[in-house]
């Protein structure tokens, strides 16, 4: 079965019926949801909770079918490269941002990533595959 992360952005815009990307992010994860495998991280896990004060309130917007994966030292690794790459390029953040690990977590493990926010990972992972809006 394929599997698909799906990003901290798409998760914030189910959380919010009044986010101007509800819409298309309700449709494009229940898209993926009908075949795929879904997943998370704990950099993702970490981004969605910020708006929350309890981790309970957290646990119970995410469905339950979705997957809980740890980022693998092979991952890890990339984002690093990446994250190198991102400040040769003029990049001006000096700790890794969470996109690098989200889209080498993706890369490494064969998923494909549910973002909206698709220009970082095109960037920096070419070879990973999308499911964006644009």
């Amino acid at each position: 079965m394929a599997s698909v992360l799906i990003d901290s952005n798409v998760l914030l815009d189910l959380f919010d019926e009044r986010s101007e990307w509800f819409a298309w992010s309700k449709a494009a994860f229940s898209d993926v949801a009908d075949g795929a495998r879904l997943v998370i991280n704990a950099v993702i896990y970490a981004e969605v909770s910020v708006g929350y004060e309890h981790i309970e309130t957290v646990d119970l917007l995410l469905p339950d079918f979705v997957s809980r994966e740890e980022i693998s030292y092979e991952a890890a690794f990339l984002a690093g490269k990446v994250y190198r790459n991102y400040l040769k390029r003029g990049g001006t953040r000096r700790s890794p941002l969470p996109d690098f690990f989200i889209g080498a977590h993706a890369a490494v493990a064969g998923h494909r990533l549910l973002t909206r926010d698709a220009r970082r990972y095109r960037t920096y992972f070419p070879g990973l595959q999308l499911i964006t809006p644009t």
